[in-house]
């Protein structure tokens, strides 16, 4: 056998890890709700935004993997993909990062995750309670200074990449604008707001229909006399 018969192993990068996903329902439609929003925010922006996917960090080390529940990096385009590979867009890394963190992830997501996540860059990373089960107030947002993810100052979690601010507004997350604090809508809200406005529109056209009836009927009692 010469060197040549010897082919170059194939490096493998799997899109999960074989392991069960223990996600509650609110974890699971927050993710997708804040997924949605984002994307929705950042459409008119070259930015890619994901959830709960693999981010491969270097090439040729398939352990050097992390899965945010949600992240946004800008300069890339928005496309599904089934893993996402720094090495493939210029090393690009997540530029910002949302966990939904509870008791059994804390340590995680306080320690490990937010040391991992400023070495990639990370510019600005949150972490929400969705159950309060440990977190006082229940979101925390991080800032990348000087190589580390400090906490944000001041009372208020002001997103400066996306221009808006993170609150938490009856029990749950919600990404609102800067300027006047009402929460960007979730797919249900705009499906109510859809279907309120179709209400209108049948409620208004059937009056008029109702008025038209009304004012033929009159005008067949009254009929115009010859002159």
């Amino acid at each position: 056998m010469t060197i040549s018969d010897v082919r170059p192993q194939t490096i493998v990068y799997p899109e999960s890890d074989g392991e069960p996903v223990g996600e509650t329902d609110d974890h699971r439609e927050l993710m997708f709700e804040l997924i949605f929003v984002l994307k929705n925010l950042l459409r008119e922006t070259t930015a890619y935004v994901a959830g709960n996917l693999f981010v491969y960090y270097e090439e040729g080390e398939p352990a050097s993997v992390v899965a945010p529940d949600v992240f946004v990096i800008f300069g890339v385009p928005q496309q599904n993909r089934r893993t996402y590979k720094t090495w493939e867009h210029d090393g690009k890394t997540p530029d910002m990062v949302i966990e939904l963190t509870s008791s059994k992830t804390r340590y995680v997501d306080l320690g490990e995750k937010r040391v991992r996540y400023a070495e990639l860059g990370v510019q600005e990373y949150y972490l929400f309670d969705p159950h309060g089960d440990y977190l006082n107030p229940r979101l925390r947002g991080y800032q990348l200074v000087d190589g580390e993810l400090i906490p944000m100052p001041g009372n208020r979690v002001i997103s400066k990449l996306i221009n808006v601010e993170l609150r938490v507004i009856d029990n749950t997350l919600r990404l609102c604008n800067i300027m006047n604090g009402v929460p960007f809508p979730t797919p249900e809200e705009l499906e109510d707001a859809r279907q309120q406005e179709a209400d209108a529109r049948q409620q208004a056209e059937s009056e008029v229909a109702r008025l038209q009836a009304e004012l033929d009927a009159l005008k067949s009692s009254h009929p115009k006399e010859p002159r």
